[in-house]
């Protein structure tokens, strides 16, 4: 659910509806369905039925929502595309990054994404879809805020650790039981960091594999993450893992480069992660079986 605000800070008029609309549309963001029905919001939002429903026909009208005639339910209309497109167009690290994505999906047959880092979750920006049948994607927009993605640790180990620390301890990275500066999570985000790549090996769920990697810009910051994404069984049976980590580091090592970022051995900031040796590579870390439940889902 959606934190709600205290009824101090509640807006008043037509900047209480405003926010009223904006609560209802943010919804969709958070849920799991792509189809939500009046009550579903409502207790997503903590707004009454009433409000949630009043919304709901206004973005309808704007065509920012569409409702399904067969159910009754809502979902997102076409109108966020023209909304979302001018923020989406000026994304440098999306458009760079095009091109290489599809190169990667065509290299190893698996779906790659770049993500950026919005101060809390992995956002997913872009996406080139598996042809195989069976795959894992995930819808541009889609967030993440498990430590165990392997695109939220990438994120992660670029942060002090005091702020890590804070988005553990809050949950707002969700990580079980942390124990401070001692957790063993900094210890992965140090590996991480020394490698220059993430696993995630069956972490966020048991059907998937995934391989992260940050993008760099002139400055050597972190400006996004490339990751490819699969099954976990096909990953096994093709013994894919070695093939799915060079493809990944060499595609987030060009885009970075069309971001000005120095090659890694020119660049201290960057690590050297292409001549990790075998048999060195940072172990996928294995949290909680708690954890570990969830849908399939772009890691």
């Amino acid at each position: 659910m959606l934190e709600p605000q205290t009824t101090a800070d509640k807006p008043q008029g037509a900047a209480a509806s405003l926010l009223n609309g904006l609560t209802v549309l943010e919804a969709f963001s958070v849920a799991k369905r792509s189809l939500l029905g009046v009550t579903e919001i409502s207790e997503l939002v903590g707004l009454h039925k009433s409000t949630v429903s009043r919304m709901l026909t206004g973005l309808t009208e704007a065509g920012y929502v569409q409702r399904d005639d067969d159910t009754g339910r809502y979902r997102l209309g076409l109108g966020m595309i023209g909304l979302a497109g001018p923020l989406l167009a000026e994304l440098d690290v999306r458009r760079a990054a095009l091109p290489h994505l599809e190169e990667l999906t065509e290299t190893t047959g698996e779906t790659a994404a770049i993500a950026v880092w919005n101060g809390v979750n992995a956002v997913v920006v872009e996406q080139t879809a598996s042809p195989h049948q069976v795959k894992h994607s995930a819808a541009i927009g889609t967030r993440y805020n498990k430590f165990a993605s392997s695109s939220v640790r990438v994120f992660l180990a670029e942060l002090p650790p005091e702020e890590v620390a804070r988005l553990l301890a809050s949950q707002t990275v969700l990580w079980e039981g942390y124990l401070a500066l001692e957790d063993p999570a900094h210890e992965q985000l140090a590996c991480v960091r020394e490698h220059g790549y993430a696993i995630n090996d069956g972490e966020t769920t048991f059907e998937e594999y995934g391989v992260s990697a940050p993008v760099r810009d002139y400055r050597g910051a972190v400006v996004g993450c490339i990751t490819a994404s699969a099954p976990r069984a096909r990953v096994q049976y093709q013994q894919s893992q070695s093939i799915l980590r060079g493809a990944v580091l060499q595609a987030a090592e060009r885009v970075s480069a069309r971001l000005g970022s120095w090659p890694a051995e020119n660049n201290s900031s960057v690590p050297t992660a292409i001549t990790v040796p075998p048999g060195k590579q940072p172990p996928p870390f294995r949290p909680a079986a708690s954890v570990r439940r969830g849908t399939l889902a772009l890691d």
